[in-house]
């Protein structure tokens, strides 16, 4: 028995909705948890969100900073504590957008699928916010050409969170179907 057309294109742009959100956990997960959050990893300087070492030039070695040294040189516990709050949160959040996705397709509840996007759409502002406040934070010390992988890891989430909101938002759940219907999950 063949498959209609719709039915075939629904899920693979379905399939590839929940390939996007998994992509986007994974880029996350590399960033924060394996990367420790480091935006730059170099042999004499390593900033991230919970890491801070500058190279000292009086014992030639790298120098690992805490609050209160932080706040002397300009970096606010508060501004810090929130860049974190942002970049983790929307982590978290991320996580649950398949869940919800999943049961929006499978019981074809539209508000399942509007929960995914809320989800979505509070870890797209998130990761922007809390990514943009600590680079603001810490530009004084980087540059464009200092940043590493898990900087790259995390603009790649956020552009593909971008991207994910948008297909989310503008994909009509079981347009065109009958709700009497139900395909096996």
């Amino acid at each position: 028995m063949a498959i209609p057309e719709p039915q075939r294109g629904g899920r693979l742009l379905f399939l590839g909705i929940l390939g996007l959100a998994l992509l986007v956990i994974a880029l996350l997960f590399y960033a924060l948890l394996w990367k420790a959050g480091d935006l730059t990893e170099l042999p004499d300087l390593r900033i991230g969100f919970y890491n801070f070492c500058l190279w000292n030039e009086d014992t030639d070695r790298l120098q690992c900073h805490q609050f209160p040294e932080l706040e002397a040189l300009g970096v606010p516990r508060a501004g810090l504590a929130l860049a974190r709050l942002g970049v983790y949160g929307a982590l978290v959040l991320t996580l649950f957008v398949p869940l919800p996705l999943l049961l929006a397709r499978c019981k074809r509840d539209e508000g399942e699928w509007q929960l995914a996007v809320g989800f979505l759409a509070a870890s797209t502002v998130l990761l922007a916010s809390g990514l943009g406040l600590f680079l603001s934070l810490v530009w004084r010390w980087l540059r464009l050409a200092l940043l590493g992988p898990g900087f790259l890891a995390l603009g790649t989430a956020q552009a593909l969170l971008i991207l994910l909101l948008v297909v989310t938002a503008a994909f009509p759940l079981g347009a065109g179907r009958d709700k009497s219907q139900l395909e096996s999950c």
